[in-house]
């Protein structure tokens, strides 16, 4: 949430843009690769989608892209904070499926059970998450290719007054902020310097420092912060308590072994 306070997101889609304008698609191209470095430094999906929904879809319009490749982009992008770590998602599911592993190694004599990590679900969940954006920026790539008027691109006069040494400065000013957080978070997690509920508050330490350099920082933005967060944490730890008694009751009436013997039955 300080994240989105801090302008970050914004400095990154105008550097994005002056980069790959040029190209067909290159607003759809910064697009997503503004939503994967939000997704590795946030988690929050709700948070990325309506920041990137109102900083780039207008820029889009304006460029002449077609609104619903525009808004397909956005949403796609927005919700690579699912996959990427780190993830809410995968903190709910590290809960349920290192209590389901646990009692699968009990239920086949193995009294000293192996635990699945959320630390070892991040680390899985990196390369796929990766070749989603590579899949994303593919597809287009390929679509401006063969519906070069649905996303044109920027004319090269309009890309940047600035000279090359200038856009360089600019790219390591608007990289460096996700970067550094998505270093001091993830970097904390897989080399087992913090747990992911420590490197929780390392990201928002990180995230506080960055609005402070940003000047985006005073005690009425940090109140409105706090509050916020209150209520997504709210909502997640109900969401954790629902998915606790639902597959409770669903392991309790059989539910598993009926979804393991209907796949082991299937053909193949």
């Amino acid at each position: 949430v300080m994240l989105e306070r801090s302008k970050v997101a914004e400095n990154l889609l105008d550097t994005m843009a002056a980069l790959f304008g040029t190209l067909r698609g290159g607003l759809g191209i910064s697009v997503t690769l503004v939503g994967m470095l939000l997704a590795a430094s946030t988690g929050i999906v709700g948070a990325t989608v309506v920041t990137m929904g109102l900083l780039s879809l207008p820029i889009m319009m304006r460029r002449n892209y077609d609104p619903k490749i525009s808004t397909g982009i956005i949403c796609a992008s927005g919700t690579l904070g699912q996959i990427i770590p780190p993830s809410i998602v995968l903190i709910l599911l590290g809960d349920v499926l290192s209590s389901a592993y646990q009692q699968a190694q009990l239920d086949m004599g193995i009294f000293s059970p192996d635990t699945v990590s959320i630390g070892d679900l991040f680390i899985g969940a990196l390369i796929p998450g990766l070749l989603l954006v590579i899949a994303y920026i593919l597809y287009i790539s390929t679509y401006a290719y063969l519906h070069p008027h649905s996303m044109p691109a920027i004319p090269k006069e309009e890309r940047t007054r600035n000279n090359a040494s200038a856009l360089h400065k600019k790219i390591f000013k608007a990289l460096f902020p996700p970067l550094f957080l998505i270093v001091a978070v993830l970097g904390s997690i897989l080399t087992g310097i913090a747990t992911p509920t420590e490197a929780a508050s390392v990201g928002a330490v990180g995230a506080i420092l960055l609005a402070i350099s940003q000047k985006q920082f005073n005690l009425s933005i940090l109140t409105q912060v706090a509050h916020q967060t209150a209520s997504i944490t709210s909502m997640v730890f109900l969401i954790l308590i629902g998915a606790s008694i639902f597959s409770l009751v669903f392991r309790g009436y059989g539910g598993d072994e009926l979804v393991e013997e209907l796949l082991s039955d299937l053909p193949g």
